[in-house]
């Protein structure tokens, strides 16, 4: 059974006129890029002077790509969704924070989030950033084996707290927790750690997950190796899978530090490596369990045949679909209206604390070749549509 992706009415129907003319605009200056850099320097300007600007970023981008500013505020929204098949995570968009009063506040956010979610069936998942428990240069030192200092290795086992405070109290209480992935200069002590999580937590169902971005031309190989260690170890993976999100930063970092870069040449072949994953996870469904996390929609139709073929029910709780709050939404409403398992990232947090990740998220959507105009024309169609 295939998908119409191209079904708008299913895709927009949540969408008021008014909120379908909000995206497209917001789209088409997304789509120019000498607009997102300009936009960028003057909003962090404008809050950084503390200029009245938070009522119009709040009625505009924020309400578009965010759920609220706390998870109150989210309510009307993941209730509105859920209602339509598509399930929510909240995702507490604050970062750059780099001390441990704001580590601990991370994770108490977590836990709060958590226990906001296990009494409400919308809400069966949770998520959490590394960097977000503990600081950069702590997870770098550890993937280039360097030594810590005494005080460091205090730190470091901090950091392991409280990933597994945060992974035992998801499993308590019946909500799985996703582990965003970072840049890879910092990814192996994650990989490293998440590990030990998955080996606690994942024996008898999975409630830990990695992030593999398939950017990384080594991510396919790392999931066999992992996959080897876990069958010995009896213990499950849970994998959310993602193209990536640093791929600029990352190629200037290898290049100016002079090491091969650790990213696919082309986009194609991040495609193919994507794919390729895809097709090893689900065919090891009893071993790997799978966030799909794709804003690409051949992929997405791919996960669907491959799904037919290995006769894996469409709401099999072992195999969900994730797509971020304000995008995709022909990829999230048809998969749920067919009877997919979809979740959407719901981005939420005060207005000026969550515009840097509102403004990567834009940066993120200028270098997505296809990404902006896909979503531009469905968006036009659905207008026309209105129309008729």
């Amino acid at each position: 059974m295939s998908i119409d992706f191209n079904n708008t009415k299913v895709a927009f129907h949540l969408k008021s006129d008014s909120e379908l003319e909000r995206a497209y605009f917001l789209f088409k200056m997304i789509s120019i890029h000498p607009l997102v850099r300009i936009g960028t320097t003057a909003t962090n300007f404008a809050l950084k002077v503390n200029l009245p600007v938070e009522g119009l970023i709040r009625s505009t981008v924020f309400d578009h790509f965010c759920g609220g500013i706390n998870q109150i505020d989210c309510i009307s929204k993941i209730n509105e969704m859920y209602n339509s098949g598509v399930h929510s995570v909240l995702d507490y968009s604050v970062e750059g924070k780099e001390d441990e009063i704001q580590f601990d506040l991370a994770v108490q956010k977590t836990l709060e989030l958590i226990t906001f979610s296990k009494n409400s069936d919308a809400m069966p998942i949770a998520v959490f950033k590394p960097s977000g428990f503990g600081r950069f240069k702590i997870y770098n030192k550890i993937s280039e084996n360097k030594e810590l200092t005494t005080a460091e290795t205090e730190e470091w086992l901090r950091i392991k707290e409280r990933f597994n405070l945060v992974c035992g109290f998801g499993k308590s209480n019946n909500i799985k927790i996703l582990i965003d992935a970072e840049e890879s200069w910092i990814q192996k002590a994650v990989d490293d750690l998440i590990l030990e999580m998955m080996n606690l937590y994942n024996k008898e169902f999975v409630v830990v997950y990695s992030t593999l971005q398939t950017y990384r031309w080594d991510r396919l190989n790392y999931l066999k190796q992992i996959h080897l260690a876990s069958k010995k170890l009896n213990f499950k993976l849970g994998i959310k899978l993602v193209r990536g999100a640093y791929m600029e930063k990352e190629r200037l970092r290898a290049s100016e530090l002079g090491y091969k870069s650790p990213i696919c040449k082309t986009k194609e072949l991040t495609d193919i490596l994507f794919n390729d994953t895809l097709k090893f996870i689900l065919g090891n469904l009893n071993q790997i369990q799978p966030f799909i996390g794709t804003h690409n929609e051949e992929s997405a139709a791919l996960a669907v045949s491959l799904m037919n073929e290995y006769k894996i029910s469409k709401n099999d709780n072992r195999v969900w679909f994730g797509q971020l709050y304000g995008m995709s939404d022909h990829i999230s409403y048809n998969l749920a209206a067919n009877g997919y398992n979809v979740a959407k990232y719901v981005p939420f947090g005060p207005v000026k604390d969550v515009m840097p990740y509102l403004i990567r998220r834009a940066e993120e959507n200028t270098s997505v070749t296809g990404q902006t105009s896909r979503e531009l024309k469905l968006i036009k169609l659905e207008k026309n549509r209105r129309k008729i």
